[in-house]
């Protein structure tokens, strides 16, 4: 199982400033071909600075979510990091 990356990323208009709510399609290769799967996900930054990032699947994965979350939340903060997200 490999995250390739997660594109058509659309931030959700919150009046919470701390909370990003985005949208987006995740692209994960589980065999030879890689699949989009929709996906919810949310930034929240808590008062130390830490990220707290949720991710949740809206369309079925046969894949065990653990590890796919997982890996989810890492390319997700590194493009928070570098600034790959939409304002």
């Amino acid at each position: 199982m490999k995250v390739i990356t997660v594109k058509d990323i659309v931030r959700k208009d919150v009046p919470i400033y701390y909370r990003l709510l985005y949208t987006g399609v995740a692209v994960i290769e589980m065999t030879a071909d890689p699949a989009d799967y929709r996906i919810d996900f949310s930034i929240e930054i808590k008062p130390t600075g830490q990220r707290e990032i949720i991710v949740s699947f809206l369309d079925d994965l046969d894949y065990p979510l653990v590890p796919v979350i997982k890996e989810l939340k890492k390319l997700i903060d590194t493009m928070h990091q570098n600034g790959a997200l939409p304002d």
